[in-house]
């Protein structure tokens, strides 16, 4: 069995950390007279950490004017420290090993308990041979703490090169699980480590130790696990099986290569503990795209340790192999990616998340982003998800889904049907596919991540939410429509764009709309001897595009019946059985597309426009 990791530790914020609380001797102290080498060296109760930096030749650097912020450990601290690592005296102690443990406890400039908050800082420590720094995770929610293991006892101790803060025990040279176990962003990736550990592989071990190291972990935070465990319908790490666990925990980790941000590039891939490879995307911010397709977010990077170097992702990452044995439904992978949490949210709402939970059905979901989200709420002047009615959130959610299968290569310029439906039909809505470029759908919306694989389908990832059309919005869409809608548009005519948008059962909508094809301008442009569009008059244009138009009713290809039919302009005859309208002129139009369907009303696509007498 392999040996692999998977702590993932890491994460909150990046500054300093913690504000330190004054203790036991009542606030802080003032020395700024002295340097920090002065300080400590006149004090009895720092006799070791002096002696220290003598041997460490440290003692001139925090002697001069440098500013430097020290979390000073006392003897007591020291004896502790050397008596735990199994050393007679300082003598004993490597000196290359003795310097590092004390720049573990320097940082740069002055930082005084009121600058500190819980996160990581860079000691002046350093990985290896490198110019790396170490982390340092400093808590300030119970006083402050420093990496788990240190506690500040005397804040503020003001010196004349930067300030000092006393502390009850030596900040150890940190490792991967130093830094997992010290953050409470990570509880339960500790818990997960220790879950997965067995005869074969101890994982707190290994990722304490150099075999197999440096390492480079992705480790997610609770809230990753949360929503796994969610997606997964299981109530706790617990259900989890063992064996699964490992398979999930090797995947964050690289072994034998310490990647910090500085080596992710666009597009790399990298070997897994697990065998399989994660690949690094940048476009969107740093992410790692797993086997599910669905990018994790890199929201902390470079936490450096002694072994290895920790990035917080904000998903737990899945390996194929996971894959096929928790075969995630559509409604799972929504729970589990984080940029898809509104989108999980809404499901929720309006219980579609049972439907798209479905393993016996199939679907293409087409999934917007959070960002997506607030986009769509703002530009609709609503607060929050909770202010869209649950039968209009449906509808747009609904506005989404696609019956079947259909990845990206299955996908042509056109249209398909989507589950929304028409009022309370159960006519269902069009969808406008545009693939010239990338997938566009309707117009307002693109795919952004395409052929994430589900148990019950396939999910496109998509940036914008597609809102419930109206019979503009597919002649804007679709380019064979430009000149119609140019026409439409033009200066001089009635604001036909917000008649057209007029909502269903708000009079005149509903709509049906006989849409000329740019073609069929061309040839009546042809037709009349004129050179463009501009050419004619302005009551021939208006009476001309109200002959395309039907008001108050949604006719359907199988309402159509023979007969004449009263349009906004002049009336028009139907052939039902051969699909044709004839206008008052005797000029035959044929009808190429039928039932496009919008929210508002249907469009059929015509080659000849109609003239009215």
């Amino acid at each position: 069995m392999k040996n692999f990791l998977k702590i993932s530790l890491v994460l909150f914020l990046t500054v300093f950390a913690v504000s330190c609380g004054d203790d036991d001797n009542g606030g802080s102290v003032s020395s700024s007279d002295q340097t920090i080498a002065d300080f400590v060296a006149g004090n009895p109760d720092y006799t070791s950490l002096a002696a220290a930096l003598e041997v460490a030749d440290l003692r001139t650097t925090l002697d001069g004017e440098a500013e430097f912020t020290v979390f000073a450990p006392n003897n007591a601290a020291f004896s502790t420290f050397l008596n735990d690592n199994g050393f007679a005296s300082l003598d004993d102690v490597p000196v290359d090993v003795l310097r590092n443990t004390l720049l573990n406890h320097v940082v740069g400039g002055t930082n005084v308990s009121g600058d500190l908050t819980t996160g990581y800082i860079n000691s002046l420590a350093i990985f290896g041979d490198t110019s790396a720094n170490l982390s340092l995770f400093v808590d300030t929610s119970a006083g402050v703490s420093l990496n788990g293991i240190s506690t500040v006892t005397t804040a503020d101790i003001d010196v004349s090169n930067g300030v000092i803060h006393a502390v009850d025990t030596v900040i150890a040279i940190p490792t991967i699980v130093t830094q997992a176990t010290a953050n409470p962003a990570f509880s339960v990736l500790v818990d997960a480590l220790v879950a997965a550990s067995d005869g074969t592989t101890d994982y707190v071990a290994l990722l304490s130790g150099s075999n197999s190291a440096p390492f480079t972990v992705f480790g997610p935070t609770n809230d990753a696990f949360t929503s796994l465990l969610g997606a997964l319908g299981l109530s706790s790490l617990d259900d989890v099986p063992q064996d699964l666990l490992q398979i999930i925990l090797n995947y964050h980790v690289l072994a034998g290569a310490n990647v910090r941000a500085e080596n992710l590039s666009e597009g790399l891939m990298a070997t897994t503990f697990q065998g399989e490879d994660i690949t690094i995307s940048l476009e969107n911010g740093p992410q790692i795209v797993d086997a599910t397709g669905m990018p994790s977010n890199i929201i902390i990077t470079d936490v450096q340790t002694s072994n290895g170097v920790v990035h917080a992702i904000d998903k737990v990452l899945l390996p194929q192999e996971a894959i096929d044995i928790v075969d995630p439904t559509i409604n799972g992978l929504a729970n589990m990616t984080p940029d898809l949490s509104i989108l999980a949210e809404a499901l929720v709402i309006t219980g579609l998340d049972a439907v798209l939970a479905d393993r016996d059905a199939e679907f293409t979901v087409f999934a917007p982003t959070n960002a997506s989200f607030v986009t769509f709420l703002s530009d609709n002047g609503i607060p929050t998800l909770g202010d869209v009615p649950v039968d209009l959130l449906t509808q747009v959610l609904l506005n989404h889904v696609v019956g079947g299968i259909s990845n990206a290569a299955d996908l042509s310029t056109g249209y398909i049907n989507s589950s929304a439906t028409f009022g309370t039909t159960d006519d269902a809505l069009s969808l406008y596919v545009n693939t010239d470029s990338g997938v566009a759908l309707n117009g307002v919306s693109t795919v952004a991540t395409a052929d994430v694989t589900a148990a019950n389908g396939v999910v496109h990832i998509v940036e914008g939410v597609i809102g419930l059309p109206t019979v503009v919005t597919f002649a804007t869409a679709d380019p064979t429509f430009e000149t119609l809608v140019a026409a439409l548009t033009r200066g001089d005519q009635p604001d036909y764009v917000s008649t057209l948008s007029t909502a269903n059962g708000t009079s005149p909508a509903p709509f049906t709309v006989f849409a000329p094809t740019n073609t069929a301008f061309a040839d009546l442009l042809a037709e009349l001897g004129v050179g463009s569009l501009d050419d004619v008059n302005t009551a021939t244009l208006t009476a001309t595009l109200n002959t395309h138009v039907i008001a108050g009713a949604n006719v359907r290809q199988e309402d159509l019946t023979n007969g004449t039919v009263m349009t906004l302009g002049d009336d028009v005859i139907i052939d039902a059985d051969n699909g044709t309208i004839t206008d008052q002129n005797g000029r035959v139009s044929t009808i190429l597309v039928f039932n496009v369907q919008a929210a508002n009303g249907v469009v059929h696509a015509i080659d000849t426009v109609l003239l009215p007498l």
